[in-house]
This record gives C-alpha cells, structure tokens and sequence, in this order.
C-alpha cells in the first residue's frame, strides 16, 4: 500500500468515527494520517472540527491556522477558523474570520448563515454590554431610597434629617451600583484562559496586515490549556 492509500484509509476511518460521534478515535486516526504526510490540509481540517467537538479549543485553533499557512487561498481554513473563534464567544474574530471565508468562497449558504449568527450575538453582547451597568444603577437607586424611608419611618433617631443629604444617599448608591455591574461585567470577560493563544498572522499571511486585522493579546480557557491538551491528544492518549 503507498503512503498516500494509507493516508487516505486513514482519513476515512477518522471521517467514519466522526459520523459515529467517536470522536477521540478520529483525531487519532487524523492524527497518524498527518504523520505521514504533514502537507494536506484537509486532515488539519477535519482534525481541528473532532478537536473542536471535544471542546479543545487551543488544538482546534492551532489546526485551522496550520489549513490557512498550507492553503491561504481555500475558505476552508479561515471558516474552521471562525467556528473555533465562534465557540470561545470572540465574536468579532469570528466575524472577521468568516468573512474572509466568503471572500474566497462567495454566497456560500453556510458561511452567510455563520456570519448572519455571528452578528447576532455581537449585537446582543454589546446590547448587555450597555444593559448591565444601568441596571447596577437602578439597583443602587432602590437600595438608596430603602435606606432614606427606613431612616425616616423606622429610625428613632434620624441621620438624614437635610433634604439634600435624602437625595444624595440615592445618587451615591447609584453611581456604585454602575461601577459595581460596569467591573463585574469586566471582570467576567478578561475571565477566559488563552485559548486562542498564538500567533494571528494576517489571513492572507502578510505581516503588515495583521497588526490592523488583530491584536495578539492574552485569552484564557477554561477547559484545557494548549500543554495539556498537546499532551492528551499529541501523544495518542484516549
């Protein structure tokens, strides 16, 4: 049997566990294949979507760059791209992503009907995004009035007697309130492990080009880290 039947017999087989939801097997069926031969990007394909089913996030993204460097002229790689970027909720990368996807490959019904889901949860989380602090406000307006009126009816000596200290207690409730909702909430989103950690060069591998389409900053992941999941699918450990 050639290199290439075996790669190919092996590709298959990864496809079929794939189907069976036998994921594991099928990266490490992916996995072998790729060993033989380092160039096809297909096998980093499939690969980074049996990573991506297994919730790896670090290894998928890691799979759909190496399609992008081996065919940066196949939407493919940027669309795998764009799933893995869609799954760690960084929408904005994924937009970016699958744009360039249907760049390449224009009015394909799948990549439009990504980029349409895309834009609706970005949307939606700039939508909170403006939401959260407003309501951390109205709260601390409710809690100030609470302590006014329970100053004033249950309290046998009042601290609020000055009309304008009654007014300013609401405000200064409000405005922690706002601060409060505003840091949690930004607190919540620098809360994800590096998942997407590496390298982001330009989609169509010009350097000059990536400094405008990304910026490499830290990300975080909560499930694997790129060295533990390295170390549990690299190695063939099911």
């Amino acid at each position: 049997m050639s290199v290439a039947q075996e790669v190919n017999e092996l590709k298959e087989k990864g496809n079929a566990c794939l189907k069976e939801n036998k994921v594991t097997e099928a990266v490490l069926f992916y996995t072998q294949a790729i060993k033989l031969d380092e160039t096809n990007y297909l096998l980093y394909s499939n690969r980074s979507y049996a990573f991506l089913k297994q919730d790896v996030i670090p290894l998928a993204f890691e799979d759909a760059l190496k399609v992008i460097s081996l065919r940066p002229d196949c939407a493919k790689g940027y669309f795998r791209k764009g799933e893995v970027e869609f799954a760690a909720k960084y929408w904005d990368d994924a937009l970016l992503s699958y744009r360039v996807a249907l760049r390449l490959q224009p009015n394909d019904p799948m990549i439009l009907k990504c980029i349409e889901k895309t834009l609706l949860n970005l949307n939606q989380e700039k939508k909170f995004d403006e939401q959260i602090p407003w309501l951390g406000a109205g709260i601390g307006i409710i809690l100030g009035v609470s302590l006014v009126l329970a100053d004033y009816t249950l309290a046998s000596k009042k601290a609020l007697n000055n009309p304008l200290t009654m007014l300013l207690v609401p405000c200064v409730c409000a405005f922690i309130g706002y601060f409060i909702a505003k840091s949690i909430r930004y607190f919540q989103k620098q809360d994800k492990v590096d998942l997407l950690s590496g390298d982001k060069s330009s989609l169509f591998g010009d350097n000059s080009e990536s400094t405008e389409a990304s910026e490499d900053e830290p990300r975080k992941h909560a499930k694997y880290s790129k060295a533990q999941a390295r170390q549990r699918y690299r190695k063939g450990k099911t």
